[in-house]
């Protein structure tokens, strides 16, 4: 038996397994990406998702700016 049974090449992923997308910006506030980016995660080339993965960054600002709970909510209507 050899260990190449068990050898895979992962898809590489910014999922922190907390998945829930914020209503506004409609991304995951776990891994930023968006709806779509994330059911066709698995079927992307690698490079595709090393281009998303290469701005996750800049979306966490827009998440970061948009915090403020029930309070900033009202206040913004």
């Amino acid at each position: 038996m050899t260990d190449e049974i068990w050898a895979r090449d992962e898809i590489e992923s910014p999922c922190v397994k907390l998945c829930v997308i914020q209503p506004e910006a409609r991304i995951c506030v776990g891994c930023y990406r968006s709806m779509d980016e994330i059911g066709s995660w698995s079927s992307m080339t690698p490079e595709a998702r090393r281009e998303v993965m290469a701005v996750l960054p800049e979306r966490a600002k827009l998440l970061a700016l948009r915090r403020g709970g029930r309070k900033a909510r009202l206040k913004s209507r």
